[in-house]
Parts: C-alpha cells; sequence; structure tokens
C-alpha cells in the first residue's frame, strides 16, 4: 500500500530530517512510528500527506508515485488519508456534527448524504448523543474523537495520527488509542507517530523507530526500544 524508496529529506542549512528511507507498509496494518523530538517521525508523515516533497527517493500510495503527482491531483490524494493532530484544530464556533461535516460541505456532498455519514461516524467515535454541542463543552478526549471523526467521514483508506494523546491524560490517551485500534480493525490502515511508550508497549503491534531521520528498528509485535 506505502512504499518508501530511498527517501531523504534535507532542509536548508543541510538539516537532515529523513536519511535514506525505506520502508514498506502494507494494507490493514497497525504501525507505530516512534522516536524522540527531532527524529523525523512528523516529516515522514508530512511527505505521505504531500505537505512537503523529499529531497531524494520515491514514495508510492497504492503504487502511485506520489512526488510524481500534479497540482490538481494532490487534493483528491489527500481525501484518501484522514489527518489526526496533538490540537485538536477544531472550529469553536461549530458545533460537533459541524465539525465533522465541514469537509464533506466544502467537497459539494448533498445534505442528506452528509447527514447519513456523519451521523454514522459520530457513532464509530461514541459522540452519537454530542452533536449539538460546541468543542468548548467538551473535555480533552471527546475533542480528539471529534478530530477522528472529522478525519474519517470521507472513509479514507488510510488515517494519520500525529502524537494525537500528545495533550490527554492516561486515562483519555488510552480509550483514544482503543477508538484507533478499532477503527484499524474495521479495515482502515493506521500509523500512529508517537512517543508515548507505555501506549506503544500496550499495543504491541509493529513498531518503526527513528533516531536522527534513519530508520534504526522495524519490529512486527515490538515494544517502545530505542
Amino acid at each position: 500500500m506505502i512504499h518508501f524508496r530511498n527517501v531523504s529529506k534535507i532542509y536548508s542549512g543541510d538539516v537532515v530530517a529523513l536519511r535514506n528511507i525505506n520502508l514498506d507498509i502494507q494494507h490493514g496494518e497497525f504501525v507505530s512510528i516512534v522516536g524522540q523530538s527531532g527524529t523525523g517521525k512528523s516529516t515522514l508523515l508530512r511527505l505521505l500527506i504531500l505537505e512537503e516533497k523529499p529531497s531524494a527517493g520515491k514514495i508510492f500510495f497504492r503504487e502511485k508515485d506520489l512526488t510524481s503527482l500534479g497540482h490538481r491531483e494532490i487534493p483528491l490524494h489527500r481525501r484518501r488519508i484522514g489527518v489526526v493532530f496533538q490540537d485538536f484544530k477544531l472550529l469553536n464556533k461549530r458545533t460537533v456534527f459541524e465539525n465533522t461535516s465541514f469537509a464533506l460541505e466544502v467537497a459539494g456532498r448533498s445534505s442528506r448524504d452528509i447527514r447519513r455519514n456523519v451521523s454514522q461516524i459520530l457513532e464509530i467515535v461514541g459522540l452519537a448523543g454530542k452533536s449539538d454541542k460546541y468543542p468548548t463543552q467538551l473535555s480533552g478526549g471527546e475533542q480528539q474523537r471529534v478530530a477522528i471523526a472529522r478525519a474519517l467521514v470521507h472513509h479514507p483508506e488510510l488515517l494519520v495520527a500525529d502524537e494525537p494523546t500528545g495533550n490527554l491524560d492516561m486515562i483519555n490517551t488510552w480509550e483514544i488509542m482503543e477508538l484507533l485500534l478499532r477503527i484499524n480493525k474495521l479495515g482502515t490502515t493506521v500509523i500512529l507517530a508517537t512517543h508515548n511508550k507505555e501506549t506503544v508497549d500496550r499495543i504491541n503491534r509493529r513498531v518503526i523507530a527513528l533516531d536522527k531521520g534513519i530508520v534504526i528498528r522495524d519490529q512486527q509485535e515490538g515494544k517502545y526500544m530505542i
């Protein structure tokens, strides 16, 4: 599904974020990308969603070379990937339903289609009874659930989560991780970037460890070890 081939990312001033990365991620996997801050985790994800381009190498998604996509093809590619961040990036003046439906509205979907899709997604993330609430009326864990619902509304093949529990306590952290595992079980590939050792150890799924922009470990059922 996803293939990184000799991918490097070097910023101005010869700052190396990633060096010669080779990775294969299959459809349906749950993969944790681990490492301390500055090891290249977020850069790897930004390359995948085409927020940045590699300095060298190629990235393939569903056998399509992302480095060769034209400007008009990028929005379509991004609709196939749901993205969740540490800061929830919710619109405080919009309800849970409206935050979730916003991307569908922009895409020009019908009101009936929007209602059906959003209701289904809010049921999956456990917020069916809070569609009329505003972000400020929700707990941190609930706000992250809204962010996940928004990421899922296009029914993406891949969900990318960049430190999604960084602002949450351990109880809410594990509730979010259980949700991500449930989403993965429903067939969505999940890539989680995190430095939360306890969470990674408890999941016990594939772990890819980065250090100074290099893959130093790739273990199918792994623990967080650097």
